[in-house]
């Protein structure tokens, strides 16, 4: 088994905070989650997690107007120049405080960013000049009184727009010009939230957060803005000046002072109209009008802010969301209302317009949703959204197709692992959702939930079709389904018991009691035909039940401390059980005799959290395995706990393989191993202090003891790192994690170009020997040489080259081992085009596979289930396609009648009348 598993994607998190950004086509949707950029592709309805890691969560992003280079800055102030070609950082710089914003100008030679007051311009790696200079200042501005909320620029470069909490906006400059140094504008009574320029002008719209729209005309040009022969600030050159008036002589002075006395007053006229034209040709604002756009909502609610605004200079559409979850849709200048929609409840903390002008895209941060609106045709292109709190479960179909998770917000949610969208919310659970599982059928999936109540889901028509409860309110921590898809057991947190129900029916067939503290885990046997259940609880046992034929009579057996996690072996040969202890125990399933164990708190690692009083070391003793998981070939565990680091271990050798790290994420707790010395004081860990008001007794910020979620007394909530569930694909090509940033998915095809993993490499094999036995018509050897380089071009080559009378002696020559490994290349060419060919290749392979491993046939079984759904949507699109064609060749002939004896009429009648 390989284990080089990579980051591939992340789900179930959608949108957490920052700026929203369309890529420079329009086709994409660029999206922060938490230290990581997730990008949408709204034409191929696909999205990708970038490998891209920051220390923080990003808050400002913005794309170069070539749409190559990404600028993202985190929390903190670092920036990263992220290549959108090779999705990698290019370049790293750090501000040393939090930004507000960041945007790059027109011509893409400089990008601003403003912190706290503090404006500044800075060089971008250009195509224009073949230049990489990064992160080079060019000016700083400091003249604002408070925060700095929003920057925009001209459609020239020269000007920025700079917007402010001291209700202010003010004009700079990139370079030094004559007509302007620096322009202030007051208008507004609130904080401004956005400034915007017209398109090839230098007009300018301000939009505050009381929903004041101010218009400003501009009495230039941006052709008129001249600039400087000499690059210096206006003070240096009126200091030069200066300079140059006290060389001159006394004497000429005074002659000048005469000649001045003796002008007449026709000069003083000529002097005074020059000074008037040196004004005319300076840039001055005028305030065109003031609108309100924002009565209407806060006359209803006088809490309602207006909080993200966005202007599309081309259709000059003005686009405002409000803190209500509400945004409007106006036509400037007349700020005409074009549309208004309602999305949610919550704010809307970003907002952003394609290119075209057709699609805009909202995100909640609040409650975590991203969705794209065409206001045109006034339909959603896009709606997601992820769990607004942690997952707490998550489960994979039979074939590895789809990922099902559920929260503490007790919805359920239904991913396509490939695509990385929701395909269903199911939100009939009232409380915490706590265990999913799949039928092996792939028709419906089986939850159990806090509110006492196991439901299952139909996954053709999308709906709750039955629901299981127990005669007594029951809190379900757990829930199990046997291979056949008609038994389902669920064990009770608060009432010590296991509950039996019929999935056909949905009766209540037994209650199986022997536990003595709540049940922690149960899980059916895999095996076929099997009714054999397992169960592990806090009693410190963990007992064995044949549903069919023993009557409620179980086998316990004697655990070290209290079971956290249970799991069946594929085969369902052995049982792995997770204890409170960090131990990790192994049994047989039949004669249950322990076959083994792993100790590995040591491994999972100790994360200290800000507010902890102990040490990591005395921390590490309280770490446990929560979650385990066999692999799909049963050779390896993976176990994942309350640590950022998740373990693979070699049953048989008892050995940890790998250790993954999930995450690097600062603004979480629970990441470092100890604490930061700058927190650090004579009086203690600052994050210990109380932050109390003025008064005795204040509002304390301190979390309440053994709290782990939902700590009412904190009102700044920082999240501890903990991973929830793992899961491993039933392919055995990935696995997914459950974790505080959502749902985690790592694979082995991830990054496949820059890895090089041969399979039994003899000296012979190498790519310019497998083209040259291709020249010669040796398929067999060829493909056996592509196999073990491990080469999926070779591969793929060898594959497109045999000939389709030859593929049936070609798979004859092959092993076992290497038919096996072929089939995992066939799964990634059938999704190219040569599908026939695939096909005939799949069928030779599978006639020549005696016994076929279950996870190469379930990854064959994906691509050909993805495969016919893609050409169903195809074919069903062609048939209404050829229906019209057909119907409009019916109705053509016909027309052409009519006209024809239509055109015979009028001549008739001419003639008619002539002869009249």
């Amino acid at each position: 088994m390989k284990f080089n598993y990579k980051f591939q994607n992340l789900l179930g998190t959608v949108y957490r905070k920052g700026d929203i950004l369309f890529t420079h086509d329009g086709n994409c949707v660029i999206s922060p989650v938490g230290n990581r950029i997730t990008i949408y592709n709204l034409k191929q309805n696909k999205s990708n997690t970038l490998s891209v890691e920051s220390h923080f969560n990003y808050t400002a992003l913005d794309v170069s107007p070539n749409g190559s280079v990404l600028l993202a800055i985190n929390e903190k102030g670092e920036a990263q120049m992220i290549s959108l070609l090779t999705c990698t950082v290019i370049h790293r710089y750090k501000f040393k405080q939090q930004v507000n914003a960041v945007k790059f100008s027109p011509d893409g030679k400089y990008f601003a960013a403003c912190c706290d007051n503090t404006v500044f311009i800075m060089t971008a790696p250009c195509t224009f000049t073949g230049e990489f200079r990064s992160f080079v200042m060019k000016r700083v501005f400091k003249k604002a009184y408070d925060d700095v909320t929003c920057i925009d620029w001209s459609t020239c470069s020269k000007l920025l727009a700079v917007g402010s909490k001291d209700t202010t906006t003010k004009i700079y400059t990139v370079d030094y010009l004559d007509n302007i140094n620096m322009y202030s504008l007051s208008g507004h009574t609130d904080k401004v939230v956005g400034v915007f320029f017209e398109m090839k002008s230098l007009d300018l719209i301000t939009v505050s957060r009381n929903g004041q729209v101010c218009l400003w005309e501009a009495s230039l040009d941006p052709d008129d803005l001249v600039v400087s022969a000499v690059q210096v600030s206006h003070r240096k050159r009126r200091r030069l000046q200066k300079d140059e008036e006290s060389e001159d002589d006394i004497d000429e002075r005074d002659v000048i002072e005469k000649d001045k006395e003796d002008e007449s007053d026709g000069e003083e006229k000529q002097l005074s109209e020059k000074k008037v034209k040196e004004k005319e040709k300076r840039l001055m604002y005028k305030k065109l009008g003031r609108h309100y756009i924002g009565d209407a909502i806060r006359n209803a609610d006088f809490k309602v802010k207006l909080s993200a605004a966005q202007y599309h200079k081309a259709t000059k559409m003005l686009i405002t969301g409000f803190s209500n979850g509400m945004f409007f849709l106006h036509e400037m200048p007349d700020l005409n209302l074009v549309h208004t929609l309602s999305i949610s409840e919550h704010r809307i903390g970003s907002v952003a317009v394609s290119p075209q002008g057709d699609w805009i895209a909202l995100g909640c941060p609040q409650i975590g949703q991203l969705l794209v609106w065409e206001w045109q045709s006034e339909q959603y292109v896009m709606k997601q959204q992820g769990h607004s709190l942690d997952m707490t479960c998550v489960a994979y179909s039979p074939d590895g197709q789809y990922a099902v998770t559920g929260g503490y917000d007790g919805k359920v949610k239904l991913w396509d692992a490939s695509s990385g969208f929701c395909v269903v919310t199911f939100g009939e659970h009232k409380s915490t959702v706590t265990g999913l599982v799949f039928s092996a059928n792939k028709r419906f999936l089986v939850s159990s939930s806090l509110d006492g109540t196991v439901r299952c889901y139909d996954l053709t028509r999308y709906r709750n079709f039955r629901t299981l409860t127990s005669p007594s309110l029951v809190q379900f921590s757990c829930v199990a389904l046997d291979s056949s898809g008609e038994l389902c057991a669920a064990g009770g947190q608060d009432v010590f018991e296991i509950f039996l129900w019929s999935v056909k029916f949905g009766k209540l067939l037994d209650v199986l009691s022997g536990h003595e503290a709540p049940v922690a885990s149960v899980v059916f046997s895999p095996s076929a035909g099997s009714s054999k259940l397992a169960s592990a609880g806090w009693d410190k046992t963990l007992r064995l039940w044949d549903c069919v034929e023993s009557e409620g009579v179980s086998e316990p057996v004697r655990l070290t401390a209290e079971a956290l996690q249970l799991a069946f072996r594929p085969d369902g040969e052995e049982i792995a059980v997770s204890t409170l202890d960090g131990n990790i125990s192994f049994f047989n399933s039949t004669t249950c005799d322990q076959n083994g164990s792993i100790e590995g708190r040591n491994d999972l690692g100790s994360g200290r959290s800000d507010t902890d009083l102990i040490t990591a070391a005395k921390m590490l003793k309280t770490k446990a395995f929560t979650t385990i998981c066999y692999s799909a070939d049963g050779s390896c565990l993976l176990a994942g706990g309350n640590s950022k680091n998740v373990c693979l271990y070699s049953i048989r050798e008892a050995v940890l393989i790998k250790k993954f790290v999930i995450t690097q994420n600062r603004s979480l707790d629970a990441i470092n191993d100890v604490v930061n010395r700058r927190l650090l004081s004579e009086f203690g860990n600052l994050a210990l202090v109380e932050e109390r008001t003025e008064y005795e007794g204040g509002d304390v910020s301190v979390r309440l003891p053994g709290v782990k979620a939902g700590d009412m007394a904190d009102r700044n909530v920082k999240p501890e790192m903990r991973v929830h569930c793992v899961r491993f694909s039933p392919t055995g090509e990935g696995f997914a994690v459950a974790a505080t940033e959502g749902l985690m998915l790592f694979s082995q095809s991830a990054g496949l170009d820059g890895s090089f993993r041969p399979y039994r490499l003899e000296m012979g094999s190498t790519p310019l020997a497998v083209k040259k036995l291709l020249e010669e018509g040796s398929w067999g050897p060829a493909l056996l040489g592509a196999l073990q380089l491990n080469e999926h071009h070779l591969i793929q080559q060898c594959i497109e080259s045999v000939p389709t009378t030859d593929i049936e002696l070609t798979a004859r020559t092959l092993g076992a081992e290497y038919l096996g490994r072929l089939c995992s290349g066939l799964a990634r060419q059938l999704q190219g085009p040569h599908l026939e060919h695939c096909l005939l290749w799949a069928r030779a392979v599978l006639q020549q596979l005696r016994a076929p491993q279950r996870p190469q046939l379930l990854e064959l079984e994906r691509a050909l289930t993805l495969r016919c759904s893609q050409l169903a949507k195809i074919c069903e699109f062609n048939k209404y396609t050829i229906r019209c064609i057909k119907s409009v060749a019916e109705v053509a002939p016909k027309v052409e009648d009519v006209e024809m004896d239509v055109g015979d009429d009028s001549s008739g009648r001419g003639t008619f009348s002539d002869t009249d």
